[in-house]
């Protein structure tokens, strides 16, 4: 199975200030981070992000907060539940109240509903650390019945043992594991794409 940029969200999970420089390898993380929020942008993918207990952790990283949809701040480490109030589609919640004299009012003079929004429910995740914030938030979301993709190489922790050790067990639980790569160019599927030179040059 492909990813289709149709029923794609990214949620990019706790990049913080104050974070970042403990994770190992944390420049790398840092840049195909960057990388696939560029990307969702170019190919309009939604984009999330978390923030753990922002007041000791600081912000999201400067660079990574512009191309973000919405940032939401949490103190559990899972942010499944701060997420999927953005996550989910309109047709899924519940719908606004009518007003009193909607339905006495002739037809052809009656507001029409707002159409649904489509439903995206691939998730696609990276962030920080590996085997806490996005394991967790990972296996809640599972948990709720998202379809979950981890992005490995934008992912980190401060060491790598528990990161792969996050992999292992992300990957026994039903996620799906790729790359910044990968995820890119499954968006794009074809060369004929009209962002496909503006997407290939962020991976040169």
């Amino acid at each position: 199975m492909l990813l289709d940029a149709d029923d794609s969200q990214l949620v990019l999970i706790d990049y913080q200030a104050r974070l970042m420089p403990a994770i190992h390898d944390h420049n790398a993380v840092l840049a195909n981070a960057r990388r696939l929020a560029e990307m969702a942008r170019l190919v309009g993918v939604p984009v999330w992000a978390t923030e753990q207990n922002p007041d000791k952790l600081g912000p999201t990283d400067s660079s990574l907060a512009p191309l973000c949809d919405d940032v939401v701040a949490k103190m559990a480490f899972s942010g499944a539940d701060e997420l999927q109030p953005l996550l989910a589609p309109l047709a899924a919640r519940a719908p606004a109240p009518r007003a009193g004299n909607a339905r006495s009012l002739p037809r052809h003079l009656q507001k029409p509903a707002a159409p649904p929004a489509p439903e995206r429910n691939t998730l696609l995740l990276a962030g920080c650390e590996a085997h806490v914030c996005l394991l967790q938030t990972a296996l809640m979301l599972l948990e709720a019945e998202w379809d979950v993709w981890v992005v490995t190489d934008a992912c980190g922790s401060r060491t790598e043992r528990n990161r792969d050790a996050a992999y292992d067990r992300l990957a026994g639980a039903g996620c799906e594991l790729v790359t910044t790569e990968m995820v890119g160019f499954e968006w794009l599927r074809t060369c004929e794409h009209p962002q496909f030179r503006e997407l290939q040059a962020l991976v040169k």
